[in-house]
């Protein structure tokens, strides 16, 4: 984990299936903020369940050895095919762990300019 982020994950952190194929880092406080969230969220919605346990089933409480890694259970590292070769950004209130491959693609991707996501982003107003 790149020394950066160290201080802010904390003693304990969380590492769990995020969106578009990467894996999402919360640190203590961020977790149970969106534990809160996803808990609230209507049971009666048949989307709601399934987002919740997606989000949970594969979540995993980790901390930082003495040199600062981290070991990402298998489960996880294969729902993000990670290579060798990661890629971690720090996204607001969370970390995002990449295969360089799929983050290099997510990232020169026509469709994720500012501009063009800029026009379907209503409420954002710079």
């Amino acid at each position: 984990m790149p020394a950066k982020f160290r201080e802010d994950l904390g003693v304990v952190f969380y590492i769990t299936k995020g969106m578009d194929s990467c894996l999402f880092v919360y640190d203590k406080e961020e977790w149970e903020k969106a534990e809160e969230k996803i808990n609230n969220l209507r049971l009666t919605r048949k989307d709601a369940r399934a987002f919740s346990r997606l989000f949970f089933a594969g979540a995993s409480q980790q901390s930082l050895d003495k040199q600062g890694r981290v070991v990402i259970p298998q489960n996880l590292r294969e729902y993000a095919d990670l290579s060798r070769d990661v890629v971690i950004i720090g996204v607001s209130n969370r970390v995002e762990i990449w295969d360089r491959e799929k983050w290099e693609a997510y990232n020169s991707s026509e469709e994720f300019t500012y501009d063009a996501l800029a026009d379907h982003m209503d409420d954002i107003d710079f």
